[in-house]
């Protein structure tokens, strides 16, 4: 009882008020801590500390840590508690279902998923090679562009799972699995990945922290957009001019011929983001698994015989990644959205609401690298795939129970959810005469968010 009179408190909004560099606070089930000094050095970056300071992020802690990291926690303790510290019903059963899943292994227990990936893509990588380097007919060589493009889909579902938990049997191979996977095979930094990733799912959706609806001047998911908002995770201005206008007016016309050639843009990410001054984990070994790739793969196109021919095995090869492309978007683009920061204390209802699953047959979770099940592993991001399945009907329970939407679509009822959301959008920026109030209006009454 002594013990207990001795603790110090502060409300909520006190927490709030520590949210400056140098002063970042956070509260984890109703227990300050000080992150300001350890935000240098968090594995998954500063970004997702800084969009939750001055707020409880348990749900977050939770679903993005192990259960050894609660440990470390005592050494950024500030001895405060949170005075009016209170739980919702939704994250109570969310913080229950995480620790079910816990006591059944669900988080250790990797299978066999990694083992098979990796040898389905050593053996397409030979099929490849064969094709390019003993075949001479056309058609063959087609085949082998698309045995490539197939090859990167499940190459950079690799890279997604090492870099959410670790699929390797210690860190160091997971690392190395990492950038082998990403930056070696597919010519994607890993570090880009986790930058933008990471921000992606503590914002889920949200218009100005998300970078994954960011996409102005090509594509508005939202007539929010028509505002030039600002992205919060750039820094910078998504200026809605002219050509923006032009290209959002026909997005659900081009949103498939881009999507073709989106790898393209991931290439030039990754660039922006080795060669800018922010600070990148492992900058030269990423430099060096980049020029991994930007070696053997211009060597491999050199092979074929003739200019037409590398230009469409590059082509097909690019165009078959498409699917993954699409798969990404159809995944969030039709989903709710909003304006503003992620908040720790509807973890859960925000993550329901950003997502979209892909329903498919069991037989087809390979293709889908685990991620048609997008709420789920939203909630549970360090759950290996092999698993989701599983805890699917669970997570429909209880979003069922809290009559929160749980949206499970076919590959085609996607796309078609997909395009006429953006066709909302295109047919509103085409009204140039229109002010941007009445774009608002309709904005209130046609907002699939």
């Amino acid at each position: 009882m002594a013990k207990e009179t001795e603790k110090k408190y502060i409300t909520n909004e006190e927490l709030k008020n520590h949210n400056k560099s140098g002063d970042l606070w956070i509260a984890i089930q109703g227990k300050v801590y000080n992150v300001s000094d350890w935000i240098k050095s968090h594995p998954g970056g500063d970004t997702v500390i800084l969009n939750l300071v001055g707020q409880d992020v348990t749900d977050a802690f939770i679903a993005f840590h192990p259960g050894t990291a609660w440990h470390h926690l005592d050494n950024l303790f500030t001895g405060y508690h949170i005075k009016d510290f209170e739980v919702s019903q939704v994250s109570r059963d969310y913080r229950r279902m995480a620790a079910e899943f816990r006591k059944l292994g669900l988080f250790d227990n990797k299978g066999h998923v990694t083992l098979y990936t990796l040898s389905f893509i050593a053996a397409m990588f030979v099929g490849v090679l064969y094709g390019v380097l003993a075949c001479s007919s056309v058609f063959a060589h087609q085949i082998a562009a698309a045995l490539l493009g197939l090859l990167w889909i499940q190459s950079a579902y690799i890279g997604h799972d090492s870099g959410h938990y670790v699929i390797m049997s210690n860190k160091s191979y997971n690392r190395f699995a990492q950038l082998l996977s990403g930056n070696c095979l597919t010519g994607i930094s890993i570090a880009w990945w986790k930058w933008t990733h990471n921000a992606h799912h503590l914002a889920c959706n949200s218009l100005d922290y998300d970078p994954d609806l960011q996409h102005i001047p090509v594509f508005a998911v939202s007539t929010k957009f028509f505002t030039s908002l600002t992205s919060r995770f750039y820094d910078r201005k998504l200026t809605f001019d002219p050509v923006a206008r032009f290209l959002v007016s026909y997005q659900h016309f081009t949103y498939y011929p881009v999507m073709c050639f989106g790898r393209i843009n991931l290439f030039i990410q990754t660039f922006l983001l080795l060669f800018s001054r922010r600070e990148v984990p492992d900058r030269a070994l990423n430099f060096a698994g980049i020029l991994v790739f930007w070696t053997w793969f211009p060597l491999l196109v050199s092979c074929l015989p003739s200019w037409p021919e590398r230009f469409f095995f590059v082509f097909t090869s690019f165009a078959v990644t498409a699917l993954q492309h699409i798969q990404f978007t159809l995944n969030h683009f039709a989903a709710d959205v909003y304006v503003g920061p992620p908040t720790g204390s509807d973890w859960f209802e925000k993550q329901a609401a950003g997502t979209i699953d892909i329903s498919c047959r069991s037989y087809m979770d390979w293709f889908y690298g685990g991620l048609q099940f997008q709420l789920e592993h939203h909630l549970f991001p360090r759950m290996p795939r092999c698993h989701l399945r599983k805890v699917s009907p669970v997570v429909q329970e209880l979003c069922k129970k809290h009559n929160l939407p749980y949206r499970s679509l076919s590959w085609f009822d996607a796309n078609v959810l997909t395009i006429s959301t953006l066709k909302k959008a295109a047919y509103q920026a085409r009204d140039a005469a229109n002010p941007v109030v009445k774009n608002l209006v309709w904005e209130a009454l046609n907002t699939h968010g």
